[in-house]
């Protein structure tokens, strides 16, 4: 990696050539890791690795603007920052609006970022894991209290030192299908009955979620057409029917639970822009995508999964539903609409 002035120049440089270039994508070009060219910055301040009294102070920050994203989905909401409590290296941070589940295991660092805008100064606590990718970001709003931030900053700065990133880890490969005993698979997903069950199911048998999906009962999972995604936006939000939207990363799921109203698409991006909730989905990154019912606590529980060339899960979509309730009709019948991937195409 080049010097930190030199990296943090030549970042000026590229930026000066392509002022909408985001920073995840000048990394990229730069050769580096997001994390390090943020450590590049003059004004970042390190933040110690006390992620769980760091997150639980957000709070007073008031109303800020909640950031999760994979390398083709970002997610947004927008609210208040409480309710933060951990067990262990897992937390959970459950509002209205803004929905966390936490999982600190590779967190490793984090920075105090101010960067000048046209719209003024931009605010934010930055949060990388152990190979330098964004596990999440907090923005101040107009509506955040500068002054809290500003004191959380002081109380949690640390001093600069060298950034010690870890080589990724190639994803284990599918075993194959036909090593998998599918009729015990098959009885095992029809006993199921509860839907927070499945990851642990898929963990026993080794298998991974798209696998899982292959092996799945008759009836249970099908793969629809990767397009099928704004289809079902376009018209939960014509409807009103209220959604649940699961997307993120290694370090951080995030949650939007509602309605949505508008949907957009701007080159390859499929977004989701509401004045609390906002979708960015790189429509030419999803490879399959999946509908799926679980057996659930009151009965089954279809969403639609999408994954990339790898088999790493983009976003997930449930119907809005609260733990002892049945899934809405609507979310269902919306669904059974989408168009299914014809089977001699979905090998």
């Amino acid at each position: 990696m080049p010097h930190t002035s030199q990296l943090w120049d030549s970042y000026q440089t590229l930026k000066a050539s392509q002022p909408q270039l985001r920073i995840r994508d000048a990394a990229d070009k730069l050769g580096v890791s997001e994390c390090q060219l943020v450590a590049a910055d003059p004004a970042a301040v390190p933040l110690r690795a006390e992620w769980e009294p760091l997150l639980s102070a957000v709070a007073p920050l008031g109303r800020v603007m909640a950031l999760t994203r994979n390398h083709a989905c970002v997610h947004e909401t927008r609210g208040d920052y409480r309710n933060v409590s951990f067990e262990g290296k897992v937390g959970l941070a459950i509002n209205p609006v803004i929905d966390l589940r936490i999982f600190l295991f590779s967190w490793r660092y984090g920075f105090a970022v101010s960067a000048d805008t046209p719209r003024g100064t931009q605010r934010s606590l930055q949060f990388f894991d152990r190979y330098g990718e964004a596990v999440h970001k907090i923005y101040l709003t107009d509506d955040s209290d500068v002054a809290a931030y500003q004191a959380l900053v002081a109380r949690f700065a640390a001093s600069a030192g060298e950034i010690e990133l870890d080589e990724p880890v190639a994803a284990n490969s599918e075993q194959p299908d036909s090593a998998i005993d599918k009729d015990a698979f098959q009885a095992e997903w029809r006993s199921l009955n509860d839907v927070h069950a499945f990851h642990p199911f898929l963990r026993r048998w080794g298998v991974s979620r798209r696998q899982g999906f292959r092996l799945a009962p008759e009836g249970q999972a099908w793969r629809v057409q990767t397009d099928a995604v704004e289809q079902l936006l376009r018209r939960a939000a014509n409807t009103g029917t209220p959604i649940m939207v699961f997307a993120g990363n290694r370090g951080v799921i995030q949650i939007h639970t509602g309605a949505i109203q508008r949907v957009q698409i701007v080159g390859d991006w499929l977004n989701v822009l509401d004045p609390d909730f906002n979708l960015h989905l790189r429509t030419d990154l999803i490879a399959e995508a999946w509908v799926t019912r679980k057996p659930g606590d009151t009965g089954v529980v279809t969403s639609l999964e999408l994954f990339d060339e790898a088999g790493e899960s983009l976003v997930t979509f449930f119907g809005e539903r609260k733990p002892g309730q049945a899934e809405r009709v609507e979310w269902v019948k919306l669904l059974g609409e989408l168009p299914v991937l014809e089977q001699e195409n979905a090998a």
